[in-house]
């Protein structure tokens, strides 16, 4: 059997892959102890940390959700078995301490953490690694909670689909004893050890699936440095210190809790008036005043993002591939960016950020042209204009700050081709929900990586695998699904990377989305908070943080 270092992940180079299997010693990762902590230091500061976000949670159940408000709260409960590094997708060891993969990248075996147990006092093991990944990939597995209305998209989109399926790749997973579990894949996955990493794939308590069934996205129980207390709807999630926390010396804060506080301008006055301690969504015109404001700081996450406009082309006018591109040529970006990014932002061509593998650079932005615009518009029969609504999200998103903004300037820009605009919002959980159903005719939303790699930008976004869940817009195109169906179970890179570049040509002629930014998303915070790292995921774990007194 191979074992060989996978390739470091910079924040500059996101995603170049070669075949390999990482492992991590034990002793020099965080990982395992708490050398990378300002120094290995234990703190007594303790307190609880408030951080405030613009929504609610959809479900505490990461793996039936796409939405980030989600996937930051579960990230304090649940662990992965490969972890990122903090500011990276570099990998780390997680819930296994080592892995190793056979040289034809069919065969991974994972070398289990020992001693770590679950919040309800359950132990870790193999089976647990195996109850979880059959859950998501079998429909009918007793845990699916198919009935209910679970569904795993992200899963299907990462590995190719679910059992029985022709292209899911997870064969077999094997308990070789409690503390070694074998995947065995039918094909190559270029990004298998990648998404071993996403939050989305995390551990729950075998034991917490039977007791709560599909009642566990309100109950979740996993091995992370935080436990689960409670959860007001709109309002907080509050959770504890794990006292029982595998990692020596963490977590250091007693608690965390995330409160919701809708508008911007409001986060912010809570933050200056001290009752909170972190807060995201920052207004790129506010970061200047906070850089300057004692007792106050700003972080800035890497660029790893896409804000955009989606068409659901199974609605008139949008089944139209020529409105679609009119649309595109009536959105000036940099308005956009200059009137609400305060320059942190940059025009986005694809859906893909730019420093990812397969990036394609000769994809060009469709020219803001009004011109262009109406001849378009003629051409498919809509001259004189039509009327739909634009449905516009409740909140601040990493890749869109001020979405209310946004969707009065695109309101205006359509006006000036006699299209009327209606803007819509609804509660964030119906929001999403809603739009994976298809109830939208034009919407707004973005997606930022969570694993370093191109497929989850264009698997999950556009490829028909994604439909129902995160391929809001409905886009299924033959073509594009081949080509990145081929990219995910290719290794080499750059044959990969050849493959998703040609998959951006068709999407662009195709224009299921209007790509409007790839945005610096800022976030502020009290300058007591030490240990904080914003991650270009946009979820973090927290177990290194401290407030000083």
């Amino acid at each position: 059997m191979k074992k060989a270092k996978m390739p470091l992940f910079s924040a500059a180079l996101l995603a170049v892959f070669v075949l390999g299997a990482c492992g991590g010693d034990e002793t020099s990762t965080d990982g395992n102890g708490e050398q990378n902590n300002n120094g290995g230091e234990e703190s007594s500061s303790g307190g609880t940390l408030i951080f405030a976000r613009g929504g609610d949670s959809q479900s505490l159940d990461y793996a039936s959700v796409t939405d980030g408000e989600s996937s930051r709260v579960t990230k304090q409960i649940y662990e992965t078995l490969i972890e990122f590094a903090d500011d990276s997708f570099e990998l780390e060891p997680g819930l296994a301490k080592d892995w190793d993969v056979d040289d034809e990248g069919l065969r991974y075996v994972f070398y289990l953490q020992e001693g770590v147990t679950f919040h309800d006092g359950t132990p870790f093991n193999a089976d647990a690694v195996k109850t979880n990944f059959e859950r998501w990939a079998d429909p009918d597995h007793e845990y699916a909670f198919t009935d209910e209305g679970y569904s795993y998209s992200v899963y299907g989109t990462q590995f190719g689909g679910f059992k029985g399926d022709d292209g899911h790749v997870i064969e077999e997973i094997n308990v070789i004893d409690d503390y070694e579990v074998e995947f065995v894949l039918s094909k190559p996955l270029g990004s298998f050890l990648q998404n071993m990493g996403m939050s989305y794939f995390a551990i729950t308590s075998p034991a917490a699936l039977e007791e709560y069934g599909a009642d566990i996205d309100e109950n979740p129980v996993g091995t992370g440095p935080f436990k689960f207390v409670s959860w007001t709807k709109d309002a907080s999630i509050v959770l504890e210190k794990n006292e029982d926390y595998w990692q020596e010396g963490l977590p250091k804060l007693d608690g965390v809790t995330f409160q919701v506080i809708p508008d911007n301008s409001a986060r912010l006055t809570a933050l200056q008036s001290g009752e909170i301690d972190l807060m995201d969504g920052l207004a790129p015109d506010d970061a200047a005043m906070i850089e300057g404001q004692a007792g106050l700081t700003t972080f800035e996450r890497t660029p790893n993002n896409v804000g955009y406009l989606g068409f659901n082309i199974e609605k008139e006018p949008f089944n139209d591939v020529r409105v679609r591109q009119a649309i595109n040529h009536a959105i000036d970006k940099n308005e956009i960016i200059n009137n609400i990014y305060g320059g942190l932002a940059e025009p986005a061509a694809n859906a893909v950020p730019k420093d990812y593998l397969g990036h394609n650079d000769d994809v060009v932005a469709y020219e803001y042209d009004m011109d262009k615009a109406k001849e378009l518009l003629e051409e498919a029969g809509y001259g004189d204009g039509f009327e739909f609504d634009l449905w516009t999200m409740p909140v601040s998103r990493p890749y869109m700050p001020d979405p209310e903004q946004a969707a009065v300037v695109i309101q205006d820009a359509l006006s000036e081709l006699n299209i009327t605009a209606n803007i819509v919002t609804k509660e964030w959980a119906t929001y999403l929900e809603e739009i994976e159903l298809g109830y939208q005719d034009m919407f707004m939303l973005g997606w930022s990586g969570v694993n370093g790699d191109p497929d989850y930008f264009l698997g999950s976004l556009l490829s028909t695998d994604g439909i129902p869940g995160s391929n809001q817009m409905f886009f299924s195109n033959e073509e594009v699904d081949a080509l990145l169906a081929e990219a995910k179970t290719t290794i080499d890179p750059d044959e990969r990377a050849a493959l998703y570049e040609e998959a951006q040509l068709i999407i662009h002629e195709e224009a299921p989305m209007v790509p409007l930014v790839h945005a610096i998303p800022a976030l502020a915070g009290v300058d007591t908070i030490s240990g904080y790292v914003p991650h270009p995921s946009t979820s973090e774990s927290l177990k290194h943080v401290e407030i000083s007194n």
